[in-house]
This record gives structure tokens, sequence and C-alpha cells, in this order.
């Protein structure tokens, strides 16, 4: 009797073992899938499809009006501060899907599987300072999937100075290159943790304003306004608030607002948008406005219209 005893001890310690060993198995395996699907919201590596945030479907209406083998295009009168003042000039906003190579992170020359599909926006502008010129193009390619950062960002500015282009490539951390004629800045390679970037929410925005993020966040300007103002491009302290047909970003560390005003219905068109900061050097310095409000908008596959003709098209978007 006391050897059965000694054997049903044994027997029951061994159960209350294995039953310890399997609950904190399963509270591990609950943290780590936790932390995974944390992660993938905040990472394009490589995942698992049950690990990734949700794919965002588009809509028969969206598919008519982006897939349509067009690109809108939006004139906007331009009031931008630079060097303490405003400039008059003009913007011009131009949306187009397109197929991208998720590896070289490039255009596809044809379709695939396997590549990306993402609405581009080429963002330009063009104002004088003086005598001399300036032209500033921003490039966002955005998955169309809405589930992703930006795939690749690019910024250029060119003035009688010189010229500045950076780079910005999503893969396992954001890899940034940047080439500038300053001392300061000169040629940088370096890389970044994955942070919401300014340049990608143009895009987000017209595929799903209410997928904007609000509250407290950590965002990386535009490259645009990180070169006018040489600072190091990196992630931000922000506050982002979003209405019926109003997004804003506030910077404290910058002093500087953004607010974007769209059309609260499909295709949820950008109408202007205002930009606050300090413009100039040192006691000259002054907390100016730049604003751009649109002129026109038309859809049409603009590569093709590249002859004499079709010079009477900047007409109608008013940008002669």
């Amino acid at each position: 009797m006391e050897t059965i005893k000694k054997l049903e001890k044994v027997i029951k310690g061994e159960i209350l073992f294995w039953l310890t060993i399997g609950v904190f198995a399963f509270i591990v395996s609950c943290q780590n899938k936790t932390a995974s699907k944390d992660f993938a919201m905040h990472s394009d590596t490589k995942i698992t499809e049950s690990e990734a945030p949700k794919k965002q479907e588009t809509s028969p209406e969206f598919n008519a009006y982006w897939y349509a083998g067009e690109a809108e295009i939006s004139s906007y009168k331009l009031e931008q501060a630079r060097y303490g003042e405003i400039r008059e000039g003009k913007a011009v906003l131009i949306y187009v899907t397109e197929d991208f190579l998720p590896d070289i992170q490039v255009k596809a020359d044809y379709q695939n599987a396997k590549n990306i599909p993402v609405l581009k926006l080429n963002a330009t502008k063009h104002f004088n300072t003086g005598v001399y010129p300036y032209t500033i193009m921003q490039s966002t390619f955005y998955p169309v999937s809405n589930n992703k950062h930006a795939v690749k960002v690019s910024s250029s500015m060119q003035e009688w100075c010189g010229h500045v282009y950076a780079q910005l490539n999503n893969r396992k951390q954001f890899e940034v290159m940047s080439h500038s004629y300053f001392e300061g800045e000169a040629d940088q390679n370096f890389k970044l943790d994955k942070a919401i970037l300014e340049n990608e929410l143009w895009t987000k925005l017209r595929i799903n304003p209410k997928s904007l993020p609000t509250g407290e966040l950590k965002i990386i300007p535009s490259l645009e306004f990180t070169r006018l103002k040489h600072k190091t491009i990196k992630a931000h302290k922000a506050s982002a608030t979003l209405t019926e047909n109003r997004y804003s970003i506030k910077y404290p560390e910058l002093n500087r607002t953004l607010s974007i005003t769209f059309n609260p219905k499909f295709p949820y068109d950008i109408l202007s948008w205002e930009e606050t900061f300090k413009s100039g050097f040192g006691a000259n310095a002054k907390t100016l406005t730049t604003k751009a409000t649109k002129l026109k908008t038309i859809k049409l596959p603009y590569w093709q219209k590249n002859s004499n003709k079709d010079k009477v098209l900047r007409e109608t978007l008013q940008l002669n």
C-alpha cells in the first residue's frame, strides 16, 4: 500500500509539472503572437499573412477611377514662404497607379504577380526667389493595400546655388541616401527605424482618409521640409487630428504645422493645404504660412501628350 501511495504521488507530480509547462508555453505563445502583430504593424519585412495588418480591398469605384489608364493632375496657386518672404508660384500634384518591383523598388516594365500595386504621387513646386528660380519635386510610391509604409520616397531640389537629392527605401529598416552641395550635409548614407512618413500621408489620404493616423505620433517630416530647413531626416514627436475634410499635424519640436483640406467624398481630392513655420535666418526669421489653393483638375495619360499641340493642356491647368 505504501508503495502504491508513493507511486500515486509521483504520477500526480508528473501531471502537475506537465500542466505547468503547458500553461507557460501557451502564455509565451500568446505573447509572441501579440508581439509579432505589433511588429507587423511597424515593419515591412517578410511576415506571415496571419500576422500582417489587414489589407484594404479596393472598391469598384476606386478601380474605375484609378485603373482607367490615366493620371490625375491637379494644379494649385502657390504662396511659398522662403527667406522670410512669400513667393508666388505654382504647385502640381500628379497621382497615378503603377506596378512596382518590390526588390529593386522601381516601376515594373511588365505585369507580374509579385509586383506591388502602388499609388504614386509626384508633387512639384515652381517659384522664384528674386532673380533665381526654385524647382522642387517629391515622389512617393505607396502600396494600394494601405497596410504598409511607402515602398520608396525621393526628393530633388534645384536652384542656382546647386541641387540636392534624397531617397528613402523601405527595406528591413528605412535606408536613406542623401546628396547635397552644402558642406554640413554633403553625401550621406544611413538607416532609420521605421516611423510614419509625412510624404506617404498624402497618398494614404487619397485611398481612405479615415485610415489616417491620429493622436500622439512619431512622424518623419517631408523630405522637402528637411532639405529647405537643413534638418536631419529623422522622426519627430507630432500630434495629428482628423475632421470630416481636414487633416492637421503639429510638430512642437519644429514649431511647424501642416493642414490639408480635402473633399470628404471620393475621390478625396486635395483642395488646399497650409504649412506654417519659421522662414528666414537668425533675427530676420519670421513665422510665415505657405498656402496652396486648387486651380484645376484633369485626368489624362499625360505621357502621351508630349507634342507641341498638347501645350494647350497647360493653359487648361493654368500653368502658363
